[in-house]
C-alpha cells in the first residue's frame, strides 16, 4: 500500500526561484528544468527520518532530492546557488529573485544537512541490520513462480490456464492503479506546497495588518490634534482679522495661513495613507480566499488518493484470492496425477495377471 504524503511527509520549509540542472554532456551549461519560478520545498518524512527537497512543475517533479550530510550548497553569486546530488548523477542550481530569498534557503540547508547527519548517526545500527537482511533472496519465490507442469488432462488444464489469465490481468490492473495513485500523490505535493506558500503570504499579511492598524490609529490621533491645532488657528485668523489694523498683525496673520496650508496639506496625505492601508486589508480576505480555494482542493485529492487505496486493497484481496484458487486447483491436480498413477499401476498389474493366464 502506499500512504498518504500528507500522513508521512510534512513542508517545513519552501521558496520560490528558477530551477536549472547542469548539462549532463558539458558539466558547464545550464539546462532549465522549469519555464517559471516554482516553489522549492524541503519536507520532512517523520516515518523514515529523511529530509528531502521536491519541486514540482505541473504535473512533473523536476527536483527529487534525499538531503545526506556530504551534500553542500554553493553560493556562485547574489542571487544563484547549487549543489550536487550523486544519487541522481547531476548539479541543481536555482535562481532566486533576491539576495535574501538566497540567504534564507542556504541557512535552511545547512540546517536540514545538519539534522540529516544527526538522523544517520542514531539509525545507522537499524540500517546495517536492514541492509543485511536484504542480502540474500528466497530460492523458492522463484520457484513458485515457474508454471506448473501441463498435464494430458482437459479439466485441470483450463483451469490451470484461466487462473494464469486471471493473474496477468490482475497485476496489470494494479500497475495501472498504482500509477493513477503516484500522479495524484505528485498533484497532492504541488497543492501542499503551494498550501505552505499562501500560509507563510498569509502571516505576513496578518503581521503587516496589524502594524497597519496601530498606525492608522496613531494617525487618527494625530489628525484629530492637528484639527484641533487647525481650528485654534482659524480662530486666531478670525481674532486677527476682527482687529486688524497695523502691520504686525497682517504679518501674522500670513504666518498663521501658511501654517494652515501646511497643516491641510499634511492632513490630505494621512487621508492617502489611510485608503491605502483599506485597500490593502481588501487584499488580504482575496489571499484568504485563494487559502481556502486550495485548502478545498486538497482535501478533494485526499479523497482521491483515499478512493484509490481502496481499489488496491481490492485488487489485492481478488489477487489473494485468485492465488488461493490457483492452489487449490493445484492440489486437485496433484490428486488427479496420483490417482492416474495408481490406475496405470493396477493396470500395470492387471496386464501382467493376464500374460501369465495366458501364459499357463
Amino acid at each position: 500500500m502506499f500512504p498518504h504524503h500528507r500522513e508521512r511527509e510534512q513542508p517545513i520549509f519552501s521558496a520560490r526561484a528558477h530551477v536549472f540542472q547542469i548539462d549532463p554532456t558539458t558539466k558547464r551549461n545550464w539546462i532549465p528544468a522549469s519555464k517559471h519560478a516554482v516553489n522549492v520545498s524541503f519536507f520532512y518524512d517523520a516515518n523514515r527520518n529523511v529530509y528531502r527537497i521536491i519541486s514540482v512543475s505541473g504535473t512533473k517533479a523536476i527536483i527529487n532530492c534525499t538531503v545526506t550530510p556530504s551534500m553542500s550548497f554553493t553560493r556562485t553569486s547574489q542571487k544563484f546557488g547549487q549543489w550536487a546530488d550523486s544519487r541522481a548523477n547531476t548539479v541543481y542550481g536555482l535562481g532566486f529573485a533576491t539576495e535574501q530569498q538566497l540567504h534564507q534557503f542556504s541557512d535552511k540547508f545547512r540546517e536540514v544537512k545538519d539534522a540529516a547527519r544527526l538522523a544517520r548517526e542514531k539509525s545507522q545500527d537499524k540500517e546495517l541490520a536492514n541492509s543485511a537482511l536484504t542480502i540474500a533472496a528466497p530460492q523458492d519465490l522463484a520457484d513458485d513462480l515457474q508454471s506448473p507442469p501441463v498435464m494430458c488432462v482437459n479439466g485441470p488444464e483450463d483451469k490451470l490456464f484461466r487462473s494464469q489469465s486471471a493473474d496477468i490481468t490482475l497485476s496489470s490492473e494494479k500497475e495501472r492503479i498504482k500509477k493513477m495513485l503516484s500522479e495524484g500523490s505528485i498533484c497532492e505535493m504541488n497543492l501542499e506546497s503551494e498550501l505552505f506558500t499562501l500560509q507563510d503570504s498569509n502571516s505576513k499579511l496578518v503581521a503587516a495588518l496589524h502594524e497597519a492598524n496601530a498606525n492608522v490609529e496613531q494617525w487618527k490621533k494625530q489628525l484629530m490634534a492637528y484639527q484641533e491645532e487647525t481650528e485654534r488657528l482659524r480662530d486666531q485668523v478670525a481674532d486677527l482679522e476682527a482687529h486688524a489694523g497695523q502691520g504686525p498683525s497682517d504679518l501674522l496673520k500670513d504666518e498663521l495661513s501658511q501654517s494652515l496650508e501646511e497643516l491641510e496639506a499634511l492632513l490630505k496625505a494621512k487621508d492617502e495613507e489611510i485608503h491605502i492601508l483599506q485597500s490593502k486589508k481588501s487584499d488580504y480576505h482575496q489571499m484568504e480566499h485563494a487559502r481556502d480555494e486550495a485548502i478545498h482542493r486538497l482535501r478533494e485529492k485526499e479523497m482521491r488518493n483515499s478512493e484509490l487505496e481502496r481499489r488496491i486493497q481490492n485488487s489485492e484481496q481478488n489477487l489473494n484470492s485468485s492465488l488461493e484458487e490457483r492452489d487449490r486447483m493445484d492440489a486437485e491436480i496433484q490428486r488427479a496425477i496420483e490417482i492416474l498413477d495408481i490406475k496405470i499401476f493396477d493396470l500395470n498389474d492387471l496386464r501382467q495377471s493376464l500374460f501369465k493366464l495366458i501364459s499357463k
